[in-house]
């Protein structure tokens, strides 16, 4: 029997950054700037005990780099684990002919 390949740690760590609304809001955010954390919690109006956790989160997948000025810790994309989790996805594309259509059973 064929072992599937087991799918690489920072492809679910990324995908479990991705599965959580405030996350998916800083990263918007980022999408335009870099911010500082303390302009991260005044945007999404949240406590910076909160945001820290979720910025641990998306840091520990790879989806933001942190660096640090001064007291402040500045935030941005990191852009080549997205093209990772986009070359990731972009191989299920090629089964997508190899797969009948479904049908609901209401169908008639």
């Amino acid at each position: 029997m064929a072992q599937a390949t087991e799918t690489p740690t920072l492809i679910i760590s990324g995908f479990h950054a991705l599965s959580d609304p405030l996350r998916i809001k800083v990263l918007e955010l980022l999408r335009q700037q870099e911010l500082c954390v303390c302009e991260l919690c005044d945007r999404l109006d949240v406590t910076q005990s909160k945001l820290s956790f979720h910025l641990k989160t998306l840091k520990e997948a790879k989806l933001v780099n942190a660096r640090q000025e001064g007291r402040w810790i500045y935030y941005s994309l990191n852009l080549a684990q997205f093209v990772l989790i986009e070359q990731y996805l972009s191989e299920y594309r090629r089964f997508s002919q190899l797969l009948p259509a479904r049908t609901c059973r209401d169908d008639p």
